[in-house]
């Protein structure tokens, strides 16, 4: 658990109605919760007022986790949401709900708002994996199936942190300096963040049962902040031939509040124009990119938040491939999808100097920016659409590798 950070009040509004997993001193079982400015309400207090509600349990919201309350129809989230607008409305003060249902944003610790089973890390911007092959190998290119398919792997599910949770920075094998030369063991020396967004399934699909992208968001529940941190120099050495594995399992730290679905639609734009045809079931309405403002802010160690550089300004309606796309190709070979799955975006970066999100970018020039993540170091993903509509922070601190016990 973790104490979100002032300053997020404006992402809150009456627009938005999040939802996420709390408790505080005195209410120590975490509960469902959503937040309007700096006030959060705990749903299990607003005693009778879901009551009737079609499909709504009596108690969903007293779980430590949001999976039951997300796997439910998308007409029942809806519903919910008006209800607390419209309560909202006529309550501006929150002064006549019910004692202990309003905390102020300071007194809450945040929990991961849903149980995960699957993680899946996709790869979704052409200047991302160009920045990125520039900075390997000194050319841009592209994997040969991206413009066919999304391109993904397998990620872990056991080292998902919520915001605020330190990440320690993690021992592995790499090469001592250029590939090829001596291996060695230790402390990862090229620890880097990743500015991500993440969708996480609300109605789950069944094994065997295939998904149309234009069909795919009634599968979303919501979306939150994802910072996939990787260990450069280990990734590097194992990705031969396979994928990655502990050069990204260190941490993968997200946002405390799912932003639903509803709470984005009036912010979907248009996808990028497609270099060839796709397959029928990767067609999509061709206005299903979302348009949410991203950024990165690195603070050094022992330094105020207001001494923090930004390093990235970017957007997600910038990927070649939209969530819906993934969700229709994740399952296309048989697998299912369950409440609570993740599926990220993978690195969100645009062409310019500024619109690197992940410092493995900055590489791709002769002179970069800047040296990879030092001990100490904060990293802050903040994620905006529009007046009322964000994402608030997802933040932690790099600290350092503990030796190894022999």
């Amino acid at each position: 658990m973790s104490s979100p950070l002032q300053g997020y009040s404006s992402h809150f509004g009456i627009d938005n109605i999040p939802f996420g997993i709390a408790t505080t001193k005195s209410q120590t079982t975490p509960t469902a919760v959503t937040r309007i400015n700096d006030n959060v309400i705990f749903l299990s207090k607003l005693e009778g007022m879901f009551d009737g509600m079609p499909d709504l349990a009596t108690d969903v919201f007293g779980k430590s986790s949001l999976n039951a309350f997300a796997a439910l129809p998308r007409s029942v989230h809806q519903a919910v949401r008006k209800q607390l607008q419209d309560l909202i409305r006529k309550n501006e003060t929150l002064k006549s709900l019910p004692i202990g249902a309003v905390e102020n944003i300071d007194t809450v610790f945040m929990h991961l708002p849903v149980e995960v089973g699957d993680f899946t890390d996709f790869s979704l911007s052409s200047d991302h994996v160009q920045n990125a092959s520039e900075a390997m190998t000194g050319q841009r290119s592209v994997p040969p199936s991206f413009y066919s398919q999304p391109v993904g792997y397998a990620g872990r599910c056991s080292s998902l942190d919520i915001s605020g949770t330190p990440v320690e920075r993690p021992l592995g094998h790499f090469f001592e300096g250029k590939p090829g030369s001596k291996v060695v063991f230790g402390p990862c020396k090229r620890m880097d963040y990743e500015l991500e967004v993440g969708a996480i399934v609300g109605k789950p699909v069944a094994r065997k049962q295939r998904v149309l992208a234009s069909k795919a968001d009634e599968h979303v529940f919501g979306y939150v902040l994802v910072n996939d941190w990787s260990a450069r120099d280990i990734q590097g050495f194992e990705m031969a031939p396979l994928g990655p594995l502990n050069g990204k399992n260190a941490s993968t730290t997200i946002s405390p509040w799912v932003i639903t679905s509803d709470a984005l639609s009036a912010y979907r734009t248009s996808s990028p124009p497609r270099k060839q045809e796709v397959q029928p079931h990767l067609a999509d309405s061709g206005n299903d990119a979302l348009d949410i403002k991203l950024e990165v802010r690195v603070t050094p160690a022992g330094a105020a938040e207001s001494e923090s550089k930004t390093w990235c300004k970017s957007n997600v309606s910038w990927m070649y491939w939209t969530i819906s796309q993934c969700i229709a190709h994740q399952v296309i070979g048989g697998c299912g999808l369950r409440t609570g799955d993740l599926l990220a975006t993978g690195t969100v970066s645009g062409g310019g100097d500024d619109e690197h999100g992940c410092i493995m970018e900055y590489y791709a020039s002769k002179t970069p920016a800047r040296g990879y993540l030092e001990d100490g170091e904060t990293v802050t993903l903040t994620g905006y659409c529009g007046e009322g509509v964000g994402f608030g922070e997802c933040v932690a601190t790099l600290t350092p590798s503990r030796e190894l016990e022999v």
